[in-house]
């Protein structure tokens, strides 16, 4: 491809910065994969700055776990609910009614697995802490949005340190999970919706990032300005305009060109 400058940022020896002519970002997409990989990178069309809201999924993103995968190890079924997220994530299957056919297979379960659950299994992703400490301190805006459930998702944001926090809630009668949820069901075209109105709260010149891994992330990674995927399915990773293939979320950090000194320490 025709490189009008390759330079190496000054506060990272390892990110390479390139300024390309013209607009064919499928064959440059490709070019970095065939002779970088793997890579981190951002491909934007403008110059790149500090985004004002950051919107995240949780599970294999924040942490790196599958709260209900991990939950359902304390049912005796992980494998079976497992596979199923694993066709979800991929696009394989409709999100919602693999939602709730995953959430009815916990039914009867006591609702003290899920603290034991937070307790022994949920960790969240290296570099998780520092990278939303960071944004949060040059001023951004930072909502954890998940197909997942609130019983995890607050306690996760309250300990990364997230502002919002959208998700789903099990139904839970007598001390045990019904094997229903309550409310609307969080799904892809909500996590959208909460990028798209953090965004508009910003003006028309706001910059957003957004996180995730898999295929219920694909519309909120598309409308981001900085759409990332994170380790993430083929059909996550083919919507985003950014990878992190190779190091952690504090990768984020440093292709946004934002020096250690001023990293805020998790």
């Amino acid at each position: 491809m025709p490189i009008a400058e390759a330079v190496m940022l000054d506060h990272w020896s390892e990110v390479l910065q390139l300024m390309l002519p013209g607009d064919d970002i499928a064959l440059l997409r490709r070019v970095i994969d065939d002779y970088f990989a793997p890579s981190d990178a951002i491909i934007a069309r403008e110059p790149f700055r500090i985004p004002d809201v950051f919107v995240s999924d949780m599970d294999s993103t924040m942490i790196g776990q599958e709260c209900i995968d991990e939950l359902a190890d304390y049912a005796g079924i992980k494998p079976q609910i497992a596979a199923i997220t694993e066709r979800a994530m991929l696009g394989e299957l409709d999100f919602e009614s693999a939602l709730r056919e995953r959430v009815g297979l916990l039914a009867e379960l006591e609702e003290t697995a899920i603290a034991r659950c937070l307790a022994e299994r949920i960790v969240p992703m290296d570099g998780a802490r520092a990278l939303v400490a960071t944004l949060k301190a040059h001023g951004c805006r930072t909502v954890l949005v998940t197909g997942g459930f609130h019983h995890f998702a607050d306690p996760v944001a309250e300990q990364i340190g997230f502002e919002r926090v959208i998700g789903n809630r099990l139904a839970v009668h007598e001390g045990k999970l019904t094997g229903g949820l309550v409310g609307a069901i969080t799904g892809a075209p909500a996590k959208e919706a909460a990028l798209r109105e953090e965004m508009a709260r910003h003006g028309d010149n706001a910059v957003s990032l957004a996180t995730g891994d898999g295929a219920n992330d694909i519309p909120m990674l598309a409308a981001a300005t900085y759409g990332v995927a994170f380790r993430a399915k083929p059909k996550a990773r083919a919507a985003a305009n950014g990878w992190l293939d190779r190091g952690d979320l504090t990768a984020l950090l440093k292709l946004l060109e934002i020096p250690e000194h001023d990293w805020v320490a998790a």
